[in-house]
């Protein structure tokens, strides 16, 4: 055997051993008799500008993701060809958002669990048992555990975390063709130097988050320039 092949041969040994552990808490929950267990995570809770956007998911017995994983570990490349096969294979998902000016009301903690409470209300399946990214549980009326971590732990949360991501990321490239000046598109509304220094120039526009320091200082500054 070749050393392609030989390769090819250990990286689907790991593959379909890293597949058995994300699977291992939802079919731990199956066999407990919890029926479609759905997974929640978000995307978006950093940015200066932009939704908060969340994703619920429940993945059939059998499916074929190859390398599923945390959104954040993927290549957009690989985010992009695994958000059209979920969307293809899951047994139901559903994405919903928190918009800036809301996310401003609330704080960003609130918003981000709000917008996974629309996800998991909006699945056309009630789910059993969510199992939700993070530390903090959401309100909803069936079982639930947070799980730290749970975008690299567990299958569904990671589809999850890709749905928000590659919904996130078209709206952002969306809201780019609104706002040009800012090149959404390039940092998606993460304060990276370039959104800073575009920050800087323009000031904040209506889908930046007045209530982050950042744009709250930008902001205050233009309004004491124009007093």
């Amino acid at each position: 055997m070749d050393r392609f092949r030989l390769r090819q041969r250990e990286e689907s040994k790991l593959e379909a051993l890293f597949k058995e552990e994300l699977l291992y808490l939802e079919r731990k929950l199956v066999k407990e008799g919890f029926m479609f267990v759905a997974g929640v995570d978000e995307a978006g809770r950093g940015p200066l500008a932009g939704p908060v956007i969340a994703a619920a998911c429940i993945l059939p017995e059998s499916f074929d993701l190859p390398y599923l994983n945390d959104s954040k570990k993927l290549t957009a490349r690989r985010r992009e060809d695994l958000f059209e096969r979920i969307k293809d294979q899951a047994s139901a998902y559903a994405v919903a958002g928190v918009e800036a000016e809301e996310i401003d009301r609330m704080n960003i903690l609130h918003a981000s669990k709000l917008a996974m409470k629309k996800a998991i209300e909006a699945l056309h399946i009630p789910p059993g048992y969510v199992l939700v990214d993070g530390r903090d549980e959401i309100d909803i009326v069936c079982r639930q555990k947070a799980v730290i971590g749970g975008d690299a732990k567990c299958a569904c949360i990671a589809a999850g975390s890709i749905l928000a991501k590659v919904t996130r990321d078209r709206i952002m490239d969306d809201l780019h063709m609104l706002y040009p000046q800012y090149a959404f598109d390039k940092h998606k509304g993460y304060g990276t130097r370039l959104h800073f220094e575009l920050l800087q120039k323009y000031g904040p526009c209506p889908i930046h988050r007045y209530s982050f320091a950042p744009v709250k200082a930008l902001a205050f500054r233009s309004s004491s320039e124009l007093a």
